[in-house]
């Protein structure tokens, strides 16, 4: 491990905060690192409750140590699997967080037809039609919608999962099972 100065941020492979809670300064400070694209967050926090939890991931943290548990070794862990992209968290929290994913998606997003992590029946014909080759307006014309609701269903789905176009969409869905 090496410890890095502003001056060196953009070699740095994670990057670690530390506060007594998830309030909104310690907000602040993830959001400004997330919009630079820090790498590897890390939250070493004294008190965390399930709406800071869900903050702090919201935010882009991949890993968290409570300041209680936050030993020599329990810090490199944290910090080498955020550099690896991996998320690193204690296993109650793990499990409140699950908690809170699980819920989100049988009460608010389920009944609306909506998904966190798989595609609405909406979405998967769209991208269906999108594999087959139609346009945007063939794809509007044969599902009865307006090419705008075609154009929002795109997009929605590039943002959800972070994709750069509709032939990446395409993809990501054939490789993932989606479609």
């Amino acid at each position: 491990m090496l410890l890095l100065d502003d001056t060196e941020a953009d070699q740095a492979q994670a990057t670690l905060v530390i506060a007594d809670s998830v309030d909104e300064p310690t907000l602040r400070a993830l959001r400004a690192l997330r919009i630079r694209k820090a790498p590897g967050l890390v939250l070493v926090v004294t008190h965390i409750d399930d709406a800071g939890l869900a903050a702090a991931v919201e935010h882009g943290v991949l890993g968290l140590v409570r300041r209680a548990e936050a030993s020599p070794e329990r810090l490199v862990t944290a910090i080498r699997a955020a550099a690896a992209g991996e998320g690193n968290i204690p296993a109650d929290l793990l499990g409140r967080l699950l908690q809170q994913v699980g819920a989100l998606q049988r009460d608010t997003l389920g009944p609306r037809g909506m998904a966190i992590l798989r595609l609405t029946g909406r979405e998967a014909a769209v991208l269906r039609l999108v594999a087959d080759g139609y346009d945007t307006a063939e794809i509007a014309a044969k599902l009865c919608y307006s090419p705008r609701t075609i154009k929002n269903i795109l997009y929605d789905v590039t943002n959800r999962f972070h994709l750069r176009n509709r032939c990446h969409a395409v993809a990501y869905a054939l490789r993932n099972g989606l479609i």
